[in-house]
């Protein structure tokens, strides 16, 4: 089940909202949330839900250890039982068949008999629900919170349907206070509403209308991909995963509001960034913060040699990379950006500085775009095959014409992904707030009155196209699903 479907919008949401509201008491709202989020994730994962539910379990009694443990040595011994099993289940799951592929390449060189490569299925959201059971551990450890009392109120922060299958990613020390005590505003309800709808909207009106000719130009054969058209499809991608991914962020920060939780912004407008550092301050801003935590700064951080510190950043975006996706092109993606922010802390930085602020943009676009190849591509060949097509230098015997491709949707909705990728909307409110603030009379609040009108029939009008969309059967993939 995801957000951008009917089944969510018009039966799933407002039951769980309708008896949320009606239950007496957090603990009785803590359990039907617990209850739903089960329900959600067995709606296409039913025969990973006892097996998930056994890993969470774990977790909870690894956290008391950890907790009840005072010498230092068994800690930390607790916390390493703990980052092996739960890596150990990621990598079972998703990248034993990448292992076993990898042994089979030296095998066939020297002619020795290969491996049969595991065909494991994937459970749903694997990678965002193992870094939740990695941070209760270390924040239990590093007494940044206590460990739950009550199982189910581990199994509802992993579990918690908003987040489960796609992010942002949670720390415990910032979710376990919310569960024991949330404020229920009519105010944040609100937000949480116009946060949905606006996610939604990036989905499905943005997303959704340049997915289907990035997927379409990405299959082409390299002899039928022309420069504009690959071109046309890498602006495509670098649209459709900002707005896909951000979209469902927004959905997901939304739905905590409505619940009273309040979640880690996960995108700050990234593609306004001026250096490949600012990026990713900007970029998947909560799984960016959890390396940053829980992988950079143990390794040394910058507190090392510059040497040692270009290692860490390198080893971290390693990690980054195969996070994303059990294939070899993600860990180039990985160690594309890791050189980058390693370029970055020396002279080029610098110069990087003196350059004017467009030509910032321009190299970081840029740069981000070629990464999205890399992303994008199944295997090195093709990702070597579409950047010869971007630079002219592959041969095209039938070219396909780019206005196949380029449809009126498609140029509209890269006109409002490159707006909105912009801060255009805080632009315009705070303009909208000036304005009134000038023609208001004292003592009134006029620009309140039309604001908020204003802000209504956007919601109401974003709400009704988006979902005209979705029954329209438009094309709606979902990128991070498979992460």
């Amino acid at each position: 089940m995801v957000f951008s479907s009917p089944l969510f919008l018009f039966l799933f949401l407002p039951v769980v909202l309708t008896v949320y509201f009606l239950l007496p008491g957090l603990r009785a709202r803590n359990h039907w949330l617990l209850l739903v989020s089960l329900l959600f994730y067995a709606w296409g994962e039913i025969g990973f839900i006892l097996l998930l539910l056994v890993s969470t379990l774990v977790n909870f009694e690894l956290g008391k250890w950890v907790e009840r443990t005072v010498d230092i040595y068994r800690r930390k011994k607790a916390v390493a039982v703990a980052v092996i099993v739960n890596v150990g289940f990621l990598a079972f799951f998703k990248y034993a068949g990448l292992v076993v592929a990898s042994l089979n390449l030296p095998l066939k060189f020297f002619g020795s008999a290969t491996l049969p490569v595991p065909h494991i299925a994937l459970p749903i959201g694997i990678s965002f629900f193992t870094f939740h059971a990695l941070s209760y551990i270390i924040d239990i450890y590093r007494c940044k919170c206590r460990a739950a009392r009550d199982p189910r109120d581990t199994a509802l922060y992993i579990f918690f349907f908003p987040q489960l299958v796609a992010g942002p990613i949670l720390r415990w020390n910032a979710i376990a206070p919310q569960l024991g005590r949330r404020v229920f505003d009519r105010a944040v309800f609100a937000e949480g509403v116009r946060r949905f709808v606006g996610g939604f909207a990036k989905k499905m009106i943005v997303a959704n209308a340049v997915a289907l000719p990035a997927d379409q130009i990405f299959a082409l054969p390299a002899s039928e991909l022309s420069t504009p058209v690959a071109w046309l499809g890498v602006a495509c991608y670098t649209v459709q995963i900002y707005f896909d991914f951000s979209g469902y962020s927004d959905m997901a920060v939304g739905l905590g509001k409505m619940f009273g939780f309040t979640f880690l912004e996960n995108f700050n407008f990234p593609y306004v960034a001026q250096s490949i550092k600012d990026f990713w301050r900007r970029w998947h801003i909560s799984l960016s913060s959890w390396f940053r935590d829980y992988v950079y700064i143990p390794l040394g951080g910058n507190r090392v040699s510059e040497a040692r510190n270009h290692l860490n950043l390198v080893a971290v975006f390693f990690l980054c990379g195969l996070w994303h996706g059990a294939s070899w092109t993600f860990v180039a993606w990985g160690l594309y950006h890791g050189l980058f922010l390693v370029l970055e802390r020396t002279r080029w930085g610098g110069w990087l500085e003196k350059f004017p602020r467009p030509l910032r943009h321009a190299y970081v676009i840029f740069a981000v775009m070629m990464g999205w190849v890399l992303f994008r591509a199944d295997t090195f060949a093709s990702a070597a095959h579409y950047f010869m097509a971007l630079f002219g230098a592959n041969s095209v015997t039938q070219a396909q014409p780019i206005n196949r491709y380029l449809g009126n949707e498609v140029i509209w909705a890269l006109g409002f992904g490159a707006a909105f990728s912009l801060p255009l909307w805080s632009a315009i409110k705070n303009f909208g707030a000036k304005w009134g603030e000038k023609i208001s009379a004292p003592g009134q609040s006029l620009y309140f009155g039309i604001g908020q009108a204003i802000e209504i029939v956007l919601v109401v009008g974003l709400l009704l196209i988006s979902s005209a969309w979705l029954a329209g059967g438009t094309y709606n993939p979902f990128i991070y699903f498979r992460f």
